[in-house]
């Protein structure tokens, strides 16, 4: 079956570009032009992926990320006009997996589509009902489930797969390079910005004190490793 993919745009000309070349590459493709007509097509349409634009009409992209998130760890690409940093590091918080600002490339939207349902694909495949733990930290591969001391903690994609990364190597320490390939698709240039402010944020949801980092250590001028709490 081919991947489903929903696009929530309110600009009509973007819209109708993006959905026919998504639709050429195979994928099929349900479109809609505001938050709230978004958010009853996407439990309907059960898609794999979707691409959300920030600024929609009667609900944000931001509240719609919120409320999908509350819901599935399905990935969002996300869509923004806005350049400034804030606004991209308030939906990648809000649970976008990756965005792109306007104007862009339909070319590079679904090269990062691409990627984005390769990484998620790997991860499945890899997933061979097996149990990763670490201290109180509980990873159900196949269901792509965290838990901390049998709490449900969610994470969008990449802080899943970085949680991962680090808990299928416990103990050893990975490099931020290998990390960031890990993490995002292989040919993705390295950005040592973007993976720590992603260590960042992960720390926030499973650390007990993000300050005082009980599990995910930093190595000075090499990575990160993961341990459990009585290890150093």
């Amino acid at each position: 079956m081919n991947d489903r993919i929903l696009l929530i745009e309110d600009e009509a000309p973007i819209a109708e570009s993006v959905a026919y070349s998504l639709k050429s590459e195979g994928y099929a493709v349900e479109v809609a032009g505001d938050g709230l007509s978004g958010l009853s097509t996407f439990r309907a349409f059960a898609p794999d992926l979707i691409i959300l634009d920030l600024m929609l009409p009667k609900l944000s992209g931001l509240d719609f990320c919120r409320i999908v998130r509350r819901e599935s760890n399905v990935p969002i690409v996300m869509l923004t006009a806005k350049t400034e940093e804030i606004d991209r590091i308030i939906g990648l918080e809000m649970g976008a997996d990756d965005y792109l600002p306007k104007p862009f490339s339909v070319r590079e939207l679904i090269a990062r589509v691409k990627a984005v349902l390769r990484r998620t694909a790997v991860a499945g495949e890899d997933d061979q009902k097996t149990t990763l733990e670490v201290g109180d930290i509980s990873l159900d591969l196949p269901k792509r489930r965290v838990t901390i001391k049998d709490k449900h903690v969610h994470l969008p994609l990449k802080q899943y797969e970085l949680l991962r990364a680090l808990m299928s190597n416990k103990g050893r320490v990975l490099s931020r390079e290998e990390l960031f390939k890990r993490v995002w698709d292989a040919d993705a240039v390295y950005d040592t910005g973007s993976l720590d402010v992603h260590v960042r944020w992960l720390r926030e949801k499973i650390e007990p004190d993000p300050s005082k980092p009980r599990y995910i250590k930093t190595v000075r001028g090499v990575g990160y490793k993961i341990v459990s709490d009585e290890e150093d």
